[in-house]
Parts: C-alpha cells; sequence; structure tokens
C-alpha cells in the first residue's frame, strides 16, 4: 500500500481530480463533480470514475471538450510587436529583434509565423513546437484579423472584390471578411480584413491589387487570441482560457479529425466566455 492509499498493482500516475486542480481548473471536490457529470474526457474519452489516474505527460485531458494544458514547461506569451521590430529571433542587419521580449523568460521562445517589420499587433511566442506548427501550417486554415490603414475611399464593390478574391503574382486569394470601420477620413479609409492564409505580405498585396495601398497596419487577432488593450511593445502569459482555446484546436488539427474547425468555432467562444473553465472564481489558482 502507498502513502496515499492504492496499492501497488493500481495504474500509474495521478488521480485526475488532482491533475485538474493542478491546473488551476477548479478545487478537488468541485472537478470529482465535474468529472461525474460527464464532462471530462481523457484521450478523448468521456470518464466519470474520481479515482481514474493519469500521466500528465502523455495523457490529453478536456473539460466541456476545451484542453486543459496539464505539462507546466510549455509557456505561451502574446506580444503585441510594434513597428520597426523584425519577426525574428536574431537579425543579421542589426534591426530590432524579438529577442529584447524573449530575454526575461527563463524558457527558449520563439514566434509562431511572422509579421513584417511595418506591420504591428498580436505575435504568440511559445515553446511549444507542435502548437507553432498546427497553428502556422497553411493546411489548417487558422484565421488572422487585421485592420489596415489605406490611400483612398474604400467603396462596396472594392470590399466586394476582395471577397471574391482578387489575382495576384504567386496565384489567387479571397478574404473570408472584408468590412469598412467608419467613413473614409482626409483620403484614407480604415479597412479590417479576415483571412487564413500564411503567404508573405498578403494583406498589403491584396489592397494594393485593389488600388489601395496600406499606409499603416496591425494584426488584431490570430485564431481564437485576441489583442485587446495590450499596448504596442507590451508582452503577457495567455490566460487559463486562452491556453484552452489554442490546445483544442491544436489537439483537433494534429488528429487530422475532419471536427478541426469546429473545435476552432468552440475555441473562439471560450475566449469570448471566459466563464466556460472557470465555473469555481473561489477555487486556488
Amino acid at each position: 500500500m502507498s502513502a496515499d492509499g492504492y496499492s501497488a498493482d493500481q495504474p500509474a500516475g495521478e488521480r485526475l481530480q488532482k491533475v485538474m486542480a493542478a491546473a488551476g481548473v477548479a478545487s478537488r471536490r468541485v472537478c470529482e463533480d465535474y468529472i461525474a457529470q460527464g464532462r471530462v474526457t481523457v484521450n478523448g474519452e468521456p470518464v466519470v470514475e474520481p479515482g481514474r489516474r493519469v500521466d500528465p505527460a502523455v495523457d490529453e485531458v478536456a473539460l466541456d471538450g476545451v484542453a486543459i494544458q496539464l505539462d507546466t514547461t510549455k509557456r505561451y506569451v502574446m506580444l503585441n510587436k510594434p513597428t520597426g521590430v523584425v519577426s525574428t529571433m536574431k537579425d543579421e542587419s542589426g534591426r530590432p529583434d524579438l529577442r529584447r521580449y524573449t530575454d526575461r523568460y527563463d524558457e527558449r521562445l520563439y514566434n509562431v509565423g511572422r509579421l513584417d517589420a511595418e506591420t504591428s499587433g498580436l505575435l504568440l511566442l511559445t515553446n511549444d513546437g507542435e502548437l507553432a506548427n498546427v497553428l502556422a501550417h497553411p493546411r489548417f486554415g487558422v484565421e488572422k484579423t487585421y485592420i489596415a490603414k489605406v490611400r483612398g475611399s474604400v467603396t462596396a464593390p472594392v470590399l466586394r472584390r476582395l471577397k471574391e478574391g482578387v489575382e495576384l503574382d504567386d496565384g489567387p486569394i479571397a478574404a473570408d471578411a472584408a468590412r469598412m470601420l467608419g467613413n473614409p477620413v482626409g483620403g484614407y479609409s480604415m479597412v479590417e480584413l479576415t483571412l487564413h492564409s500564411g503567404r508573405n505580405r498578403i494583406v498589403r498585396r491584396m489592397l494594393a491589387a485593389v488600388d489601395h495601398p496600406v499606409v499603416e497596419l496591425v494584426r488584431r487577432s490570430f485564431g481564437p487570441l485576441h489583442l485587446g488593450t495590450l499596448a504596442a511593445g507590451e508582452v503577457r502569459d495567455l490566460t487559463k482560457v486562452e491556453r484552452g482555446a489554442l490546445l483544442t484546436l491544436s489537439r483537433a488539427a494534429r488528429s487530422g479529425s475532419d471536427a478541426t474547425d469546429a473545435a476552432g468555432a468552440e475555441a473562439r467562444a471560450t475566449v469570448d466566455d471566459p466563464d466556460t473553465l472557470d465555473t469555481n472564481p473561489g477555487a486556488p489558482r
């Protein structure tokens, strides 16, 4: 009999409710209730026995379909990249790079995708290579939303053309969504574009193709993540809810499941509804 009351012939690992509580989901008692209610899955299978043992380094746990981060060695950081900073860890030309933001962390963080030097906005930094590969791979179509200040007065036919598709040197491209923000002022318009392409400088090239060159460009969202009020040049760790949303998307994509799109929608809804993984606000964090 071991110190925690379990015999040597029982499965190795830690009790599920203990692992969930350590991950910051809720207290052990509340986690036991979640398990009894059938809201928890381990490796995709529902679990209703609170004594179930799991290996945090191997098993994947989810609550209400939203992934729970068990590997505490993984770090996820949001940066609002300023203009003038290149999206690399070391620039051979000596330009400002991302080391000024990553050097403060013990983990070796890398950027997921790139923003060109003159584009500001949301950039994800992480040491989770598997998740980074999913988010950056065009196969999985992770959406990004940009706000562009462009020259000229953008009209409804121009927005329709952006959504129907424009022809570029490397092939046609269409925005998933395009809309005006306010009215044109002083010869400039503000346009919001959403697309899932990862092609180089794609937003600038699309808008140039419709005769509205970009003056300023900022990425406001990346998958389920939103820049919010994070100031230019500032960084912050992702919240528990944001991490869950990203991991949910990553797991669905990695499994090759047709449910990837549904997982993405659920992940976005989770970020929009932060109570999804916080049903016990008084629980230890």
